[in-house]
């Protein structure tokens, strides 16, 4: 076996045929897209005694993460053509030509890599049980391993301590469980009771850095200013989709590009370009409080289209996110040896909790006028009668 000095999991160990996945190009560049986190499944992961599986489930691993564009998730939608998306890349390099070579000399199916990297929800392949479930264990809403890894790599990084988490015990605990205790003997992937408060602290981890850090208003704004000037850098404004020139795109290319255009001012992107390496990214001016969603339906969007019409588009940015609400139900093997619901057994997992953000951004330029502007004219620009008093031809405050 052959290992990886991990900060994360002390040793990520793989086998020889896997250093030839490891050494493709294809994953050697994700070294250069640095938002990403790799994990390879072992112990308690392998399914020994379903050896082919078992390899399987650890490639997909390994190239879960290969279409990945630069800088990750940034503006994925508005950056790839209509219908693609960083899994659908992975599934193309998976069955491409790059890493055919591999799959022959290892006796592997790629379809069978592709279903267990992407899961049933984005692999339009058909699934049996047990591909499903193993696929859960890779890509699943709450066991999944790639959620649990970058939860604890991204706090590690980060230097905060919200993802973290108690994956040992989650993971010993794991159990594949008749899916419901009453009205299906269907398999899936369900957690011993002991395990229940891990499986808990899981989704608070995640909910608190999607509040304390994914979705900081800093960082956020800087994934605007990157799509713009990556919509103005690209050919055609867009990632390209063909298997080779993605491979050869990471962040390295865009971040020597965005320097390139922030000390060249005859650059088409130079003025994007520069916002960011300078730090001149625009600055929260707005959120809405309690009071303001009392007063007015869409407070921000009123605030936002009042900024606009003072001080013109290019000024102003809005941020705008609401999570959806649900909850996660999966067997729990009990100390009484019967099989629950953990919706029944705890209120954290049938109460998930979700979030949301609304806020507006100006442009350093106008930052100091748009802040006086806003507190003198507050409350009519919160409700929206200044909208009103300008589609009525009456100028407003100064």
């Amino acid at each position: 076996m052959g290992e990886i000095r991990d900060p994360i999991h002390v040793f990520v160990r793989f086998r020889p045929d896997e250093e030839k996945i490891i050494g493709s190009r294809a994953f050697q560049r994700l070294r250069h897209v640095h938002q990403l986190a790799e994990f390879v499944p072992r112990g308690k992961n392998d399914i020994r005694g379903h050896e082919y599986w078992g390899q399987v489930l650890r490639c997909a691993a390994l190239c879960h993460d290969l279409g990945h564009l630069p800088f990750s998730h940034a503006a994925e939608k508005d950056l790839l053509p209509e219908g693609w998306d960083h899994e659908r890349l992975s599934q193309e390099i998976i069955i491409g030509k790059e890493l055919e070579p591999l799959w022959k000399d290892l006796k592997i199916q790629p379809e069978d890599v592709v279903k267990l990297a992407l899961g049933p929800k984005k692999c339009k392949l058909e699934f049996s049980d047990w591909e499903t479930i193993l696929s859960e264990i890779m890509v699943g809403d709450v066991f999944g391993a790639d959620r649990i890894d970058y939860l604890l790599r991204d706090s590690y990084h980060a230097g905060v301590s919200y993802g973290r988490l108690d994956h040992y015990r989650l993971i010993d605990t794991l159990r594949i469980l008749p899916a419901s205790p009453k009205d299906s003997q269907e398999p899936g992937l369900g957690i011993e009771r002991g395990g229940l408060e891990s499986a808990e602290s899981l989704l608070w981890a995640r909910y608190f850095m999607y509040t304390q850090l994914y979705f900081h208003p800093t960082r956020r704004i800087y994934d605007m200013h990157l799509m713009e000037f990556l919509k103005e850098w690209l050919p055609d404004g867009r990632f390209p989709t063909e298997i080779d020139k993605h491979i050869s795109l990471s962040d390295n290319e865009v971040t020597a590009g965005m320097c390139k255009a922030a000390a060249d001012s005859g650059e088409r992107s130079h003025v994007l370009a520069k916002r960011i390496i300078s730090r001149g990214h625009f600055r929260q001016i707005y959120e809405p409080s309690s009071s303001d969603q009392l007063s007015a339906l869409e407070p921000a969007k009123n605030v936002y289209d009042a900024l606009v019409t003072q001080f013109g588009g290019d000024q102003v940015r809005r941020d705008v996110y609401a999570q959806k609400g649900g909850s996660y139900d999966f067997p729990v093997y009990t100390k009484a040896g019967e099989i629950d619901s953990s919706l029944a057994l705890s209120r954290t997992l049938s109460q998930v909790p979700t979030f949301s953000v609304d806020r507006v951004y100006v442009s350093m330029a106008v930052r100091d006028e748009a802040d006086r502007w806003v507190a003198k004219n507050r409350d009519k620009i919160v409700t929206g009668a200044v909208r009103e008093e300008h589609s009525n031809g009456t100028p407003s405050e100064s």
